[in-house]
């Protein structure tokens, strides 16, 4: 079958938006894994700062993550933050991903999250045993790297000035609900 996305096809934000939008069972009937291996940790950081801004849209706190499989690059898994948009405290773009991911050996992913993960989502990418996360944001928040690395996930920090001007925004739009997603409505005490 010819995939719109192939070895000819020009790796675009028009391209990485569809992917972003398009359910991840359906990827492969629109890209091939020619298309898939040409796109880069750039690209697919991109596709999660396109989801943080689908979450945004929507009303959400602005996090998206992609997981991919590190021989093929296809995309796995990807999700965005849902706390409002589902009224759920722990549909964080991480833990949104890894659900859309399933039941996979996740040893041989990487995780690319547009923010910094909270200690849940860091605590829960050592257990699935992921190899890599890459971080899109620790302008706006930082803190698990450090723990991920401690226990042997490779951690590398690649920034993207779109995601972090959008989570800005939103902390200073929505204090509140930026507080909440880290630490509950009730808060730390």
């Amino acid at each position: 079958m010819e995939t719109l996305l192939n070895a000819n096809a020009e790796v675009s934000e028009a391209a990485l938006s569809a992917m972003a939008h398009m359910p991840t069972a359906s990827l492969p009937a629109l890209m091939d894994d020619s298309f898939a291996k040409r796109l880069s940790d750039a690209d697919m950081m991109r596709i999660a700062v396109l989801l943080a801004q689908k979450s945004y849209d929507e009303g959400g706190c602005p996090i998206g993550a992609v997981i991919i499989d590190n021989a093929t690059r296809r995309i796995l898994g990807k999700g965005h933050n849902t706390l409002v948009q589902e009224n759920h405290p722990y549909h964080h773009g991480e833990t949104s991903a890894i659900r859309d991911a399933g039941r996979i050996d996740f040893s041989c992913t990487t995780l690319f999250t547009s923010l910094s993960p909270c200690e849940i989502c860091a605590t829960l990418v050592h257990m699935r045993g992921f190899a890599r996360v890459v971080v899109g944001d620790v302008t706006n928040a930082s803190g698990t790297e450090a723990l991920l690395r401690s226990k042997g996930v490779e951690v590398e920090v690649l920034e993207d000035a779109r995601g972090i001007e959008l989570y800005a925004r939103f902390r200073a739009e929505k204090p509140e609900l930026d507080f909440e997603d880290w630490q509950g409505l009730g808060g730390r005490k």
